[in-house]
């Protein structure tokens, strides 16, 4: 029998590259059951016809531009009961093979509550989508370091790291409904990290397989002008004035200083 898993997509006026993702998906339907929600965040014309695709598509469309996580957790909400996992899916992912079967088999471990593949770029290069959380003093490491390096090794194994990037997330649906989704407190940023940190609160484990592995086709140039700067600092002062940023940073803290 196959595995339903329901698919969150939002496109910012990217329909040319969605409808790209929706062909790989097609190599993904022939062996796990999906379905797909697209969001349009802004009114924008589809070069494509849903029904034409091996899966069910369904489409919404935002009156007011909504956040990342308030996008996801809608479509979450709108369809949660009729899928076993929900997978969120940036629209410049591309797929050169099934990520499933390998998430699936991480998810098998009721340890974890959220499985994610290795994040490569087109050149190949694998992307720094698995790290260590945020803290004041490592921000202004990596601003006078050059923001190079990364956190973790990725081989050949699962790792387990402390919070993956929200471009491709897959859970089972239940551990997404106990965290109440995304926090719409966040537009855009730093929503990955809060829910990757409340998770862990919660006892689960986050994990990065890499048998599973998909390509980012990073087109986004406008992510550099001074309204995503803005969201951005917004996002991260939010982050280390929460609840949840001080209680895992007393967590590690404790643990690094227990004898």
């Amino acid at each position: 029998m196959k595995t339903k898993i329901h698919l969150s997509v939002v496109s910012h006026g990217q329909a040319q590259i969605v409808s790209l993702l929706l062909d790989d998906l097609k190599m993904v339907a022939t062996e796990n059951d999906i379905v797909v929600t697209l969001t349009l965040n802004i009114p924008e014309t589809l070069p494509f016809d849903i029904e034409t695709f091996p899966f069910l598509i369904r489409i919404e469309k935002n009156a007011i531009a909504k956040g990342f996580g308030a996008n996801h957790n809608a479509a979450f909400y709108k369809y949660q009961n009729d899928s076993t996992y929900f997978c969120v899916v940036n629209p410049d992912i591309r797929l050169n093979q099934d990520p499933f079967p390998a998430l699936l088999t991480c998810l098998n471990n009721d340890a974890i509550g959220l499985a994610a593949p290795m994040v490569v770029g087109e050149n190949g290069l694998q992307e720094d989508s698995a790290r260590l959380f945020p803290t004041p003093f490592k921000i202004l490491c990596k601003v006078f370091s050059g923001g190079k390096g990364s956190d973790y090794e990725i081989k050949n194994e699962p790792i387990y790291p402390d919070w993956v990037g929200g471009m491709f997330m897959l859970f089972p649906r239940e551990i997404f409904e106990k965290l109440n989704g995304f926090n719409e407190r966040f537009f855009l940023y730093y929503e990955d990290v809060d829910l990757c940190a409340r998770l862990r609160l919660l006892g689960y484990e986050v994990a990065l397989c890499p048998a599973a592995k998909v390509v980012h086709d990073a087109r986004r140039s406008s992510h550099g002008s001074f309204r995503y700067l803005k969201w951005h600092l917004t996002s991260m002062l939010r982050f280390f004035c929460s609840v949840v940023f001080l209680q895992v940073f007393w967590r590690k803290f404790s643990r690094v200083h227990v004898k």
